[in-house]
């Protein structure tokens, strides 16, 4: 099973990521989690000690991993040839965190800025990896996302499952929702669902619905706001963990399980 998991900043995303792979695991799946955005929360809603953490160097910054691989150091311009396929097939193996309930975390990163040496040689590099990760790889696969999708091409976006696009009930976050869903379209994703989060009254849940039927676009979670979700962020530590009968927990695991039902894996 390949799910990507997209949606503008500050809806919860990486609150679904990860208790999605925490979930996952705790039923026996082998899951790898990767953290695919700018502002690189996996670890921490996952359970990784902030100390190791912090220490750990995206792959997308790492200088000496992309100059071995691709040829290209990240100082460069556009001009030096460089190595379009890398290889990929032990980062994981190499760069990868052990999360609770043995989840394993790759943090990836993003490609930042263009027409330099950096978004040359590392976006070569992450464009490779992911496509190893989703048509190589036999685990549960959940990748946090930016909201751009910059990592995923047509070919290999064929081989995701589904992306979960994660908006609250407000107009903001349903205009990033459409541009996500048209760039998905171009690079061919086989099937794209809403999740709402954060949803406090009947209000919020037939607004999301209304908007998401405008759309053509399946609603298959609602998550109610949970107070245990701040409170646990505040504590610094996942909201499975802090709060073993929260409601938006409850709420992730009626979506793992959609997501088994409907792909089996």
């Amino acid at each position: 099973m390949k799910i990507a998991v997209a949606g503008k900043g500050g809806v919860g995303k990486t609150f679904v990521s990860a208790t999605l792979s925490r979930l996952m695991a705790r039923d026996g799946y082998n899951v790898l989690a990767v953290d695919a955005d700018p502002n690189l929360n996996l670890a921490y809603s996952l359970g990784v000690d902030h100390d190791v953490a912090d220490s750990v160097q995206p792959l997308s910054e790492n200088e000496e991993l992309v100059r071995e691989r691709t040829g290209l150091d990240l100082e460069e311009s556009l001009g030096p040839v460089f190595n379009m396929t890398p290889r990929v097939n032990d980062l994981v193996d190499k760069y990868g965190l052990n999360a609770p309930d043995d989840v394993k975390l790759l943090i990836m990163g993003t490609v930042k800025g263009g027409g330099t040496g950096c978004m040359c040689g590392a976006n070569a590099l992450l464009r490779v990896l992911v496509q190893h990760l989703l048509i190589q790889r036999g685990e549960v696969l959940v990748m946090d996302m930016v909201a751009g999708l910059e990592h995923l091409g047509r070919g290999t976006a064929r081989r995701m499952d589904a992306m979960l696009v994660v908006l609250e009930p407000k107009m903001k976050s349903v205009d990033t929702l459409k541009r996500i869903i048209r760039m998905a379209e171009e690079i061919e994703v086989k099937e794209i669902f809403a999740v709402g989060n954060k949803i406090t009254r009947e209000k919020d849940r037939e607004f999301i619905q209304r908007k998401m039927d405008e759309l053509g676009i399946p609603v298959i979670a609602m998550i109610p706001y949970d107070v245990s979700v701040a409170d646990a962020d505040m504590e610094g530590v996942p909201t499975i963990d802090y709060d073993s009968d929260s409601s938006a927990v409850h709420a992730v695991d009626n979506l793992k399980q959609y997501l088994i039902d409907r792909y089996k894996p």
